[in-house]
């Protein structure tokens, strides 16, 4: 049976997530409306009656740049055809742009094959923060005042302006920090509660320094429950911290590109926002 395929509203995205949830993703509590922010029309479902069988998320920022993730077939309605459908409705809706997405080991062959290569590794980390926290000068709650310099601050670090979604995602219930010195913000970063301790992301910082400061300041404000962030394999210096904290690498992926990878300021990324929108 050929599947109607259309925008999924935010009662459909929270259903998608919980998929995401139950395929062991871990997502966040509030991923839903905060992801739906991002891109309102970027959410696309396969429905066969009034059944969702599988979804995707095709978020474009802006007309350069889109991100393809959440994306997931219903395991009863598997082999049917419809996980290609949907697929093919978010590449469609991100044609012309530059398309990103995290694949994981097992998938990353049928995405070259799709026309995507690879552009760096991303290794999980997950723990908690070992001793008491480091008194950091600058270091700042996020507050709506703040809001218009980590936007400034994010356009070095991302392939596109995204302040929509930022200023959705710099709210609470999420925690977000900042540090502000004399030279301005120097970093930020977010961490939302998850269906298992916290997802740290993303984490943009000048140097290690100020990124082991903003996550430090997470951890407490987290209240020492587990930690999880994504960080770009590169990134060795702060993967050696993260293995003196005690915290412990789980899973990897690899960030494809299909057209020409952005430029970005790498240097500053050492947690990426999601999986899932980038």
């Amino acid at each position: 049976m050929k599947p109607t395929i259309r925008t999924l509203s935010l009662q459909e995205l929270t259903v998608l997530v919980d998929w995401a949830a139950a395929e062991g993703w871990n997502p966040g509590l509030e991923d839903a409306a905060m992801f739906q922010a991002a891109d309102p029309e970027g959410f696309i479902g396969a429905f066969v009656g009034n059944e969702m069988v599988a979804a995707i998320s095709a978020v474009a920022y802006g007309r350069e740049f889109g991100f393809i993730g959440l994306y997931i077939c219903r395991p009863d309605k598997r082999g049917k055809g419809f996980g290609k459908a949907v697929w093919n409705a978010g590449m469609k809706r991100l044609a012309g742009r530059t398309v990103g997405l995290d694949g994981v080991a097992e998938q990353q062959a049928n995405y070259r094959r799709k026309g995507f290569s690879q552009a760096y590794e991303t290794i999980r980390y997950s723990g908690r923060m070992a001793g008491p926290p480091v008194k950091a000068d600058g270091l700042r709650t996020v507050r709506t005042e703040l809001v218009p310099d980590i936007i400034a601050y994010d356009a070095h670090c991302f392939p596109a302006p995204r302040r929509a979604f930022l200023q959705r995602w710099l709210q609470p219930p999420h925690h977000a920090l900042a540090v502000i010195t004399s030279l301005g913000t120097t970093g930020y970063a977010v961490a939302r509660s998850c269906r298992n301790g916290f997802k740290i992301g993303p984490l943009f910082a000048d140097d290690i320094g100020v990124a082991l400061h903003l996550l430090e300041g997470l951890a407490g404000a987290c209240e020492g429950d587990d930690l999880h962030i994504d960080v770009p394999a590169a990134r060795a210096d702060f993967i050696a911290a993260l293995d003196a904290a005690g915290f412990s690498p789980t899973f990897t992926t690899m960030r494809m590109y299909k057209g020409p990878p952005p430029k970005l300021g790498q240097h500053r990324i050492f947690g990426v926002t999601t999986l899932e929108l980038g």
